[in-house]
């Protein structure tokens, strides 16, 4: 659906529960233009507990980072504001974070990490832009059914979780 209300560009995409697909190359590709340099992360819930479930978590913004490492766009900087882990997650959390900013680095692309502890929006910014809001963030993947599993490599082929995917243009949108 494309709409636009008061002048604003407005696309809503509703992912269905267990729905293939929805890789991010196949929700993100048209709004990734070759003069995008840098992308805003918000995510409260990019995180590495103990538990496999916030270790995916990690894995999804990693994927989500090759996915711009490979282009067509030119990332330079990714700006990723997140919140900590809380208790003995904290650590592992940062190690993880630290580790995918110094794979970035041998790409040419920075990762600048920030925390907060009020955040609760999850949206994605690119500089020619355009704005995603995913009701899950990056987190709208269903948990593969095991480690040999169809889906586990392909986020095409992984079932999804329901949400629903906002697009908007920030030309069409008003300033806070």
């Amino acid at each position: 659906d494309l709409f636009y209300l008061d002048g604003k560009y407005h696309k809503q995409i509703r992912i269905e529960e267990n729905a293939t697909g929805f890789g991010y190359e196949k929700l993100f590709q048209e709004y990734l233009t070759e003069i995008v340099s840098e992308v805003w992360v918000e995510d409260p819930y990019i995180r590495h507990l103990l538990n496999q479930i916030n270790l995916l978590q990690l894995y999804n913004f990693l994927r989500f980072c090759e996915m711009l490492v490979k282009g067509p766009c030119k990332v330079k900087t990714i700006h990723l504001l997140t919140s900590y882990d809380e208790g003995s997650g904290k650590s592992q959390q940062i190690n993880g974070l630290e580790e995918i900013q110094q794979s970035l680095r041998n790409y040419g692309v920075t990762l600048d990490i920030a925390f907060s502890s009020s955040i609760h929006d999850r949206e994605i910014r690119f500089n020619n832009g355009w704005m995603i809001k995913i009701g899950r963030g990056l987190d709208y993947f269903k948990k593969p059914q095991g480690r040999f599993s169809i889906g586990y490599c392909d986020f095409d082929l992984r079932p999804c979780h329901e949400t629903t995917v906002d697009v908007f243009h920030t030309k069409h949108t008003k300033k806070m």
